[in-house]
């Protein structure tokens, strides 16, 4: 078995070993409605099919909800944000996305959750959707950003003009071996509910947990991705097990954000929440060997953190 515990938190074994991330292209956008209902329904919409660029356009989540004090109309809204790997495809499909399932949702209004402070960076998106108007969009100043009016059968569509984008990290991640699924998933679900007040960062997979984590490659040269099988408790005896023994569930927790800090903050929580469960029996972590990503999270810095906050 490769990368021997060497560590320890709450007497749960954890592996000397890295999480590698990968540098990517983030927008944030706020979307609000008449009721925190339909901003549940435009959220989950939204953010659909978009859990790993792997073979997805984006890879999309919910960051918060916010209150109607919060957000920038005085309604229900909630925090998204949004990864590729490069401007023009965040662009397409964050376009793509709005158009279809948050113009066509009752109620909604989107606007730029991330300033644009670079003309060169930004992201057309009402610049784009207006045309949907037919020629009876209209424009509206608010301070120095533009909005589009887009008339549709409830009323009108508002819609920013253009959204800002940053630099993210994608691809932060833990592994979590269990004695069982019931074990399993009851230390992941604690796990993600510590790392979802973790601002700045998304879990993109459902429910943000990953059952079918991959490695890079596969035996069918079609395939970009395939079976994590050093993972998959089933075939332990058919390949090269890195399982510690009595592990019948290993899940995954894939996190992106909007720096290192906050990644490596949605890791730390979620480990020190995971490890205080029952039925776990290692922590560890999935890279490349550093080939691939520039973003490193090694496993033995994330446990001096939480001893220096004990």
């Amino acid at each position: 078995m490769n990368n021997q515990p060497e560590l320890a938190w709450n007497g749960v074994p954890v592996c000397d070993t890295f999480a590698e991330a990968f540098t990517t292209v983030g927008t944030r956008l706020i979307v609000t409605a008449a009721t925190e209902s339909w901003v549940r329904i435009a959220a989950a919409e939204v953010t659909g099919y978009a859990t790993s660029v792997i073979a997805c356009d984006a890879e999309a989540g919910i960051e918060t909800f916010l209150t109607p004090g919060e957000s920038p109309d005085g309604r229900p809204g909630v925090s998204l944000m949004f990864f590729a790997f490069s401007r023009s495809a965040l662009e397409k499909a964050v376009t793509n996305r709005v158009g279809q399932c948050i113009l066509t949702c009752p109620t909604t209004a989107c606007y730029a959750g991330v300033p644009v402070t670079d003309p060169e960076k930004a992201i057309a998106l009402g610049k784009q959707l207006r045309f949907f108007g037919d020629g009876f969009q209209t424009s509206k100043k608010w301070e120095e950003r533009r909005l589009w009016r887009i008339p549709v059968m409830d009323g009108e569509f508002v819609c920013e003009d253009r959204v800002g984008s940053f630099k993210g990290v994608a691809g932060g991640n833990l592994l979590i071996c269990a004695t069982d699924q019931s074990a399993g998933l009851l230390a992941t679900e604690a796990a993600v509910t510590a790392m979802r007040d973790v601002d700045q960062t998304i879990l993109p997979f459902p429910g943000g947990i990953v059952r079918s984590g991959s490695k890079v490659g596969s035996r069918y040269s079609a395939l970009k991705a395939s079976t994590n099988d050093a993972y998959c408790p089933t075939i332990r005896a058919q390949t090269e097990s890195d399982l510690p023994e009595g592990t019948g569930c290993v899940y995954e927790i894939v996190i992106d954000g909007e720096t290192f800090a906050a990644v490596q903050q949605a890791m730390r929580d979620g480990l020190d929440a995971a490890t205080r469960e029952p039925g776990v029996l290692e922590i560890t972590a999935g890279n490349y060997g550093g080939k691939l990503g520039k973003h490193h999270f090694h496993l033995v810095e994330i446990i001096a953190e939480l001893e220096q906050n004990q």
